[in-house]
């Protein structure tokens, strides 16, 4: 009975019930131990051969998936997406059996009764203009800082903000992150930007309650990033989650990652899974990710390798006009770019997928480790490596003259948003949308999740395309904030036609804070957080917005105490001198002058020496 209940801890994804009915019989009723043990030996080969046969058809049929795309973008960078996916039945995941969910986010999700979350963790800007959409159309992207919105289930709109606070609480904890600030003044509700992205009945729509928070001042670091790993069953030891490195990571131009939890369900079927995708974006500027670690500082080009331009004239030898290499692919390796090669293949992903994916032209070379199987699709700009089963994969892409690239997808649209107006007092936000296909118009919601302290204005709402005043807003939805409590929420859905610029403005009163709620660097500003705009599934960021405030001075507490101080000091000296101090008149100032006293103290001192001495001969004669 004993090494089965050892067997049954040390392979979690066993049960018990898959051995044979006669062993658990005669384990169970054996009595005697002699014939138990020797027994028991008996059936320890058998034992082993059933959980080796069962692991192998585990493993071939495995619900963990990974892969890693590598696109190059213009100029001089590569687009790396890491995407971690597991599947775990919703009725496992109820008798908390995860397998490959992870137990400790699982837990917590169970414990705050959330149906379905997101939770995103972003750094940097992406450049739409020079790297063209964002990767999986946005819906895995996230504002500047730390964003989360999640769907809880509650009868009640307080049970729900319980369950959140205890969501964020929870979450804070687990990826060493500021989320427990994620209070009501920073929690908003939307209602027409976001929708479920799983599978619920329509029974549970009902009681479900969504809930959206952002932290635009949060500093993601490596602190986030260990705990994001530990959640993958490699565990960033093999496969290409071996790739992930903190420096490289976040020396990023860009850089999201992402955590989604959604339950997924066949229509006409009580078959539900509970699908959690992790997903890492990032934008790595090649020419600085390839200089060594211990020395990262650039250095200029020697003279010898200097390509110039050579139908231009020159003046002199020492003048060199630089060759345009535009059309130059630059090389790179994957040790140079992530610091080492990938450490083989995870052995709990699934097999029959590639996991190792390039976007490069066919034409383009690149060569792999030894052993790796090389598909390449019909497009003709996209290659995948399916990598050895032991050993380390090395891929490197030498310099290369290509007049051929890999096409980058054109986004749906072009925002861009900013501060106008000056003052202390008042000011106004501008939102520059532009549209940039020829043919199609665009439907969107833009979605707006100010501070308490930005009073808007809601009747200086105004949207132009074109420069010219049109009604371009199909509905809004406005929640006023209350001081201290609750923050602003705006959604509009708006409509641009093919090749127009829409420009949205409002304006805004800048509320008057209380000394302590001012943070240590005050006259730094207040971070505003980015603005969501909603195409469908496609979701794009704005950047985040720093707010000045009329802001007291901090200093004056400390002058204050300095000039009383002073004025104290001064005074007491005085009024101590007045009291202490002896006043004699002039005439009488001459018996205490310094070189009398002397005079006097000399004398004393020489009658005093001259009785001693007297005495001395007087006791002698005697």
């Amino acid at each position: 009975m004993i090494p089965i209940r050892v067997f049954r801890t040390t392979y979690q994804n066993a049960s018990i019930s898959l051995l044979p009915q006669s062993i658990l019989l005669y384990s169970c009723g054996s009595r005697n131990s002699t014939m138990a043990s020797v027994a028991m030996f008996r059936i320890l080969p058998l034992l082993f051969f059933i959980l080796g046969i069962w692991s192998t058809s585990t493993t071939a049929s495995s619900d963990y998936h990974e892969q890693l795309l590598l696109r190059p973008l213009h100029p001089s960078s590569l687009l790396a997406s890491f995407n971690f996916q597991s599947n775990t039945s919703v009725t496992s995941f109820e008798q908390q059996n995860f397998r490959y969910f992870p137990r400790s986010l699982g837990q917590i999700l169970q414990y705050a009764n959330t149906r379905e979350l997101h939770l995103r963790f972003s750094l940097g800007r992406w450049d739409a203009e020079n790297w063209g959409a964002r990767p999986w159309g946005g819906s895995r992207e996230g504002g500047t800082g730390v964003e989360l919105w999640a769907w809880v289930e509650a009868e009640t709109d307080e049970e729900a903000d319980s369950r959140w606070l205890t969501l964020t609480n929870a979450l804070s904890g687990l990826f060493c992150a500021s989320l427990n600030f994620i209070d009501s003044t920073r929690t908003t509700r939307p209602v027409l930007s976001f929708q479920p992205a799983g599978y619920h009945t329509n029974s549970t729509l009902s009681n479900l309650h969504l809930l959206h928070g952002t932290l635009p001042r949060e500093v993601v670091c490596t602190e986030n990033l260990t705990p994001f790993l530990k959640l993958l069953p490699c565990k960033g030891k093999a496969g290409i989650s071996s790739l992930l490195d903190g420096h490289k990571l976040f020396d990023a131009s860009w850089q999201s990652m992402s955590i989604d939890v959604q339950p997924l369900c066949v229509e006409e079927s009580e078959d539900c899974q509970l699908q959690i995708t992790q997903t890492i974006d990032m934008v790595l500027d090649i020419q600085r990710s390839k200089r060594p670690r211990d020395n990262p500082i650039p250095r200029p080009v020697p003279y010898e390798d200097l390509k110039c331009d050579t139908l231009k004239p020159y003046h002199a030898e020492d003048t060199c006009f630089p060759r345009d290499e535009a059309a130059n692919e630059e090389d790179w390796s994957l040790s140079q770019i992530f610091g080492h090669s990938l450490k083989g293949s995870c052995p709990l992903a699934d097999e029959s997928e590639d996991p190792v994916c390039i976007n490069v032209p066919h034409a383009r070379e690149v060569y792999v480790s030894a052993g790796t199987t090389e598909h390449k699709d019909n497009s003709g700009y996209m290659r995948c490596f399916k990598l050895p089963e032991e050993g380390e994969f090395e891929m490197v892409l030498p310099r290369q003259e290509l007049q051929e690239k890999a096409p980058l997808e054109k986004p749906l649209l072009y925002a861009e948003r900013s501060f106008i107006g000056y003052g202390q007092e008042r000011g106004g936000v501008q939102a520059i949308l532009t549209n940039p296909s020829a043919t199609d118009a665009v439907d969107f919601v833009y979605m707006e999740s100010l501070p308490w302290f930005m009073k808007v204005y809601l009747h200086t709402l105004k949207a132009k395309i074109n420069g010219l005043d049109e009604d371009v807003i199909q509905e809004m939805f406005y929640r006023p904030a209350l001081d201290r409590k609750r923050g602003t929420q705006l959604e509009v859905r708006m409509r641009i036609p093919q090749n127009s610029t829409v420009i949205l403005t409002y304006d805004f009163e800048k509320a008057i804070l209380r000394y302590t709620e001012y943070p240590p660097d005050a006259n730094r500003g207040f971070d505003v957080a980015p603005a969501v705009i909603t195409i469908g599934n496609v979701s794009i960021r704005t950047t985040s917005l720093l707010l000045p405030l009329p802001t007291p001075d901090f200093s004056m507490p400390y002058n204050v105490i300095i000039l009383t101080s002073t004025v104290m000091a001064l005074a007491f000296g005085s009024i101590f001198n007045l009291l202490v101090r002896r006043f004699v008149a002039a005439d009488e100032a001459e018996k205490w002058d310094l070189r009398a006293i002397r005079l006097r103290l000399k004398s004393a001192l020489g009658r005093m020496l001259v009785r001693i001495s007297r005495k001395g001969k007087f006791g002698k004669l005697e």
